[in-house]
């Protein structure tokens, strides 16, 4: 028994050194360590891992991941869908100011299915659907082993691309919409980068609150089909850059009040033109993205 159990240590250290990585459970730093065998395992899974910061294109590679053990309030989730959302690139290049250490695995929300659960967990069980809630690092994985604390299920019926990409985005829209001025219905908002994920979501959240939203896009080729898309969505004006040459732009405004908030995500020439369409210039919030 001695010998066999020698064999199997030495087996176990020998594919641990072989895999290099073990960032199923927190997408943090390499390590080596021999345990007990237990009696829920993860399957092995595939990921997008960084060693170092820089263009994802030179520092992303694809890994095989070793199971990891499911401990009793853990739950590991089968990832299903993953987005690449411009703060993942970002957290990849290093720019982004929360980022997890290298090395990790990239992505930061997603939806999974859960696969397995630890003995202890009592809210979720396998079939659910779930996204991490609050966003949490590594969803670029095939599966992933968190506590059950870092899961919130989700209904089912839900379409997966929507279920995948609700914590960032949509969310980002909605506390730009509630956390700055007490809009109400009737009231009216602009923006430029419209197109831009964020953009799209409060065109939409500000039309069911009644809320009018004019909308600036850069000039370039498809700009007549991004208006056509923007105003689908809800959008009441969506102006390129080029059409707001005029001396008072609060004339192209017609019926609609003046923005009582503006949101700038661009910089430079396109956030000037956002203060002169707002009520009060105090009231422009700016989010701009770190690309380099």
């Amino acid at each position: 028994m001695a010998a066999l159990m020698k064999s199997l240590a030495g087996r176990a250290l020998k594919f641990s050194l072989a895999a290099n990585f073990n960032l199923n459970r927190c997408g943090q730093a390499p390590r080596l360590c021999i345990r007990s065998f237990s009696t829920v395992m993860s399957p092995p899974s595939k990921a997008i891992v960084y060693e170092d910061h820089g263009s994802p294109d030179s520092v992303t590679r694809l890994v095989n991941l070793p199971p990891v053990e499911v401990k009793e309030t853990d739950v590991c989730v089968k990832m299903i869908a993953a987005p690449i959302n411009p703060s993942d690139i970002n957290r990849i290049e290093g720019v982004y100011p929360v980022r997890p250490p290298v090395p990790a695995v990239g992505g930061y929300e997603g939806v999974g299915e859960v696969y397995a659960v630890g003995s202890k967990v009592n809210g979720l069980s396998p079939g659910d659907w779930v996204i991490p809630s609050p966003p949490s690092s590594g969803t670029w994985q095939t599966y992933v082993v968190k506590e059950e604390s870092v899961w919130h299920k989700i209904d089912k019926a839900c379409p997966m691309e929507y279920a995948a990409t609700i914590t960032v985005n949509p969310l980002t829209a909605l506390r730009m919409l509630e956390d700055f001025v007490n809009l109400n219905s009737g009231d009216s908002v602009v923006q430029n980068g419209a197109t831009s994920i964020v953009g799209q979501c409060v065109i939409q959240l500000a039309r069911l609150r009644g809320i009018s939203t004019i909308n600036l896009i850069r000039d370039r080729a498809g700009s007549d089909e991004a208006r056509e898309q923007l105003k689908a969505l809800g959008a009441d004006e969506v102006f390129s850059e080029s059409q707001l040459n005029v001396k008072n732009v609060k004339s192209l405004l017609g019926n609609l009040p003046e923005p009582d908030l503006g949101f700038n995500c661009v910089g430079g020439n396109a956030a000037s033109l956002v203060l002169k369409y707002l009520r009060c210039s105090e009231h422009l919030f700016s989010c701009v993205l770190l690309v380099k």
